[in-house]
């Protein structure tokens, strides 16, 4: 009988500890710039032949958790566009000439969440307000929850994936690279501190 009391009362604490690690990741979070546990980088064509990796080395940006209303979350990140890294310093320079992405006059990229779907118990669509290269667009982007929970640095933190794609046109970058190259893939990785 006390074996099963025993049981009993350790399933219980479980089932507690369960439901009180579900509310737990209710919060705003900040990206971990400091630590360099995220990513936004990019793949577009080159003529049809091969992909172009690179990314932006510089960003920030939080994300606001509403465990008991998702579509209530929200996100904002801003981007350096001046960090762009393709691995080719004379490449690098072409991106941020005033071909593509015109970083003295535009030098900050920024999104702001307008509405969040949650389609899965740990994905979502996020769309938002879009700005590159002096226009705003909506885009939306595909999300998933990577996971949750404390830290070896005793803190709380969660990781996001999300990608979208983008028609460069679209966003006043018209140089032509050729048909193949008229899209670029953007993919975001990051891990977010809770404040």
């Amino acid at each position: 009988m006390m074996n099963l009391m025993k049981k009993t009362g350790i399933a219980a604490a479980a089932l507690l500890l369960s439901s009180m690690a579900f509310a737990e990741p209710a919060g705003t979070y900040q990206f971990d710039k400091k630590g360099a546990h995220q990513f936004v980088m990019f793949k577009i064509s080159h003529l049809g032949y091969s992909w172009l990796y690179g990314r932006f080395n510089d960003f920030n940006g939080t994300f606001t958790v509403d465990a008991e209303n998702p579509e209530n979350s929200k996100v904002e990140a801003t981007i350096q566009t001046a960090s762009v890294d393709s691995n080719h310093a004379e490449r690098d320079k072409h991106l941020r000439s005033d071909n593509f992405l015109d970083v003295d006059k535009y030098p900050t990229a920024t999104f702001k969440s307008t509405s969040i779907e949650q389609t899965g118990d740990d994905t979502a669509k996020i769309t938002g307000d879009f700005t590159l290269h002096g226009v705003t667009k909506p885009v939306t982007l595909d999300a998933k929850m990577i996971g949750y929970g404390e830290s070896p640095w005793n803190d709380y933190r969660m990781g996001l994936e999300a990608s979208t794609t983008l028609k460069l046109a679209d966003f006043g970058i018209t140089k032509d690279l050729g048909p193949a190259s008229e899209t670029v893939e953007i993919i975001i990785s990051v891990e977010g501190v809770k404040k």
